[in-house]
């Protein structure tokens, strides 16, 4: 059993403790008498036991677990006679509060739990996002999506599908409850139960990019406010006229790879001339030094539209600059990278270019090669991300 596999199961046990941790909660909650009545209720008292067994079995997230108790069902009456007796409407909403607290508690604990699973599963579900759309590259060379093949609903039985079926499961697997299926996962799932010419058609072109997309989306998408240090009014702080200089420089330092490569995915997905952009490999994955991939989109009224593919090479360095020998490693390892053909490799980095490197660059592009070498070095960045103030809080880059 692999590391992976026993942190899921840990993650397996718990959300079956939080599961029926919460199934008590509604059963408390039914039992609460919303007047005032005295009585002994063998249900309530149960489930009060059966809460306080169950919460030993959720551990701690981020240094927070839940451990407020029920209250007994003759303190919640006392108290709301209490209120009716004095007229005090404030009592009656701090009995509410302190009944309430328990599903506060394990709301929270649940939002908790969610978002540490889907840190749990991201690089591996990036992973086998690449191998599918390994897989899927092999079986059109084998099986080729053209009008005759549909037309004879040719059978596709092939150790590179049944791969395919096997990994889908395994990102099944992965999600968990945690995060929700994207929209076309069970028309995929047909698809690959069916096999035909034509499925593969629908997979490749309709329900893979969907998917794909989807998932990216729910896994990196953050509702997390950024820490603020202002505790005025803005228009205070407008007001006071604040003076001096601004600071230029980024502290490229406060990231690690993994979150430069998200930085430049963030980028790429704002511009409208890019499409589907995708994380090819977890960061320092043997990958051969492909990041990111997207399409940069090309239109005009005379020409119509265009797409080039781009494959961008994430650096994030602090004491080096990319040097000669570096970009001819990364033009011999490009041929590994196809098919499909790359338009255009990007070195996106946060150091520099040296002299020499940018010399062979510019040679290189001034060829007949139909591959485009474009340098994004940190000063690019810098001036890119002048425009996108929230990227930079975001990041911590200031």
């Amino acid at each position: 059993m692999s590391d992976l596999d026993k942190a899921l199961r840990k993650f397996e046990a718990v959300e079956a403790n939080l599961s029926k941790l919460e199934k008590c909660w509604n059963t408390l909650e039914k039992q609460i008498a919303r007047g005032i009545i005295f009585e002994i209720n063998p249900v309530y008292e149960d489930a009060c036991r059966s809460y306080k067994n169950l919460l030993g079995g959720l551990p701690l997230i981020n240094g927070w677990q839940p451990t407020t108790l029920p209250l007994e069902l003759d303190d919640i009456a006392q108290s709301h006679s209490h209120a009716l007796k004095v007229g005090e409407v404030s009592i009656e909403i701090e009995v509410s509060s302190r009944v309430e607290k328990l599903g506060k508690e394990l709301r929270k604990y649940r939002f908790l739990f969610d978002q540490k699973r889907r840190q749990l599963v991201q690089n591996i579900i990036i992973q086998t996002f690449n191998e599918i759309d390994h897989l899927l590259d092999q079986l059109q060379v084998i099986f080729p999506i053209d009008e005759a093949s549909l037309e004879c609903r040719r059978k596709i039985d092939h150790p590179s599908w049944r791969k395919i079926r096997e990994k889908v499961r395994q990102i099944d697997v992965l999600l968990g409850s945690s995060i929700s299926r994207p929209p076309r996962w069970s028309d995929m799932e047909r698809h690959l139960y069916y096999a035909e010419s034509h499925d593969l058609r629908d997979i490749v072109y309709t329900d893979w990019p969907s998917v794909k997309a989807g998932l990216t989306q729910s896994l990196y998408a953050s509702n997390e406010p950024i820490p603020l240090q202002v505790e005025e009014d803005l228009d205070d702080l407008v007001a006071s006229k604040p003076s001096g200089s601004v600071l230029t420089k980024l502290k490229w330092e406060k990231l690690s790879p993994e979150d430069f490569e998200r930085l430049v995915f963030n980028l790429v997905s704002s511009e409208q001339i890019y499409e589907n952009p995708q994380w090819l490999m977890c960061t320092n994955a043997p990958d051969r030094g492909r990041d990111l991939s997207v399409y940069k989109v090309y239109q005009d009224r005379l020409s119509g539209i265009s797409r080039k593919r781009v494959i961008i090479q994430c650096k994030h360095w602090l004491s080096r600059s990319v040097s000669k020998n570096d970009f001819s490693m990364l033009k011999e390892e490009v041929k590994l990278w196809e098919p499909p053909r790359i338009d255009i490799l990007v070195i996106a980095t946060t150091g520099r270019f040296t002299a020499d490197a940018i010399s062979l660059i510019e040679k290189h592009n001034q060829s007949d090669s139909a591959m485009v070498i474009e340098m994004w070095a940190e000063s690019n960045l810098e001036r890119v991300l002048a425009s996108n103030p929230a990227v930079v809080a975001e990041f911590g880059l200031r």
